[in-house]
């Protein structure tokens, strides 16, 4: 199954397209200048690290993902393998998206950083104009098989606004919960090691229909523990501020 992290990264910082020039700003008044926000992510979960998330300002036309609907493409490689390349590509084609933004690296647990180095909140910087006016982003917990927490298509704030969000299981496949069917950077960076270092490849066997469902956490499988790798939602604060007018 597996996409290392980093190479979200590597894939591209910042993509963007032009916005309808008749159009609305989210304060309602009908400007199309460009708008600036400071959107904060802040990983909450006791025993969780978040790939680095991946930003966008779009209309009311863009949906990247919705409970209770298919995983997309996109959202699947996301939540499974830790691979927003899909995701990148069809925002940077669509001329309802003004710009995307992607992390510079994993969000780690605030209380079980591992050693690793990483952060468990980072700032972003993304712009909006006109019908631009709404921010999703995506990222998966790592240390399962294919959750994900995200916002899709929260209006932005005249100021600032704080959300809160809730951890998603893709369905896309079985929550096994053992380290051979997870991406390889988990056990680095919640600090454990084990035999099994995580496969490159998906395995059709654990498929599921793919429909998304809230996730109902960590329950102890084959590697996971949930007093180690488990989580009570929200498992992000996301914290958004205009910053230019």
């Amino acid at each position: 199954m597996k996409l290392q992290y980093l190479a979200i990264a590597a894939v591209g910082l910042a993509l963007a397209s032009l916005a309808p020039s008749e159009a609305y700003g989210s304060d309602g008044k009908g400007s199309n200048s460009s708008r600036t926000y400071k959107v904060t992510i802040t990983n909450l979960s006791a025993g969780q690290p978040l790939t680095p998330p991946v930003l966008v300002t779009h209309n009311d036309r863009v949906n990247i993902f919705e409970v209770g609907e298919a995983a997309s493409d996109a959202i699947q490689q996301i939540s499974e393998n830790g691979n927003a390349a899909p995701l990148l590509g069809a925002l940077s084609g669509s001329s309802d998206v003004h710009e995307v933004v992607t992390g510079s690296a994993p969000l780690v647990p605030a209380n079980n950083p591992g050693g690793t180095g990483f952060g468990y909140s980072e700032s972003f910087y993304i712009s909006s104009k006109g019908k631009a006016n709404r921010l999703s982003f995506a990222s998966m917990l790592i240390c399962t098989n294919d959750g994900f927490t995200g916002l899709d298509g929260v209006k932005l704030p005249k100021r600032k606004m704080t959300l809160y969000t809730a951890a998603y299981d893709a369905r896309t496949e079985m929550n096994t919960e053992d380290f051979a069917d997870m991406v390889p950077p988990c056990q680095g960076l919640i600090g454990v090691s084990s035999d099994d270092m995580g496969t490159g490849m998906s395995n059709p066997m654990l498929a599921e229909d793919g429909v998304i469902i809230p996730h109902v956490g960590i329950i102890g499988g084959i590697d996971l523990i949930p007093e180690v790798h488990g989580w009570t939602d929200p498992v992000t604060k996301i914290e958004i501020e205009r910053v230019h007018h």
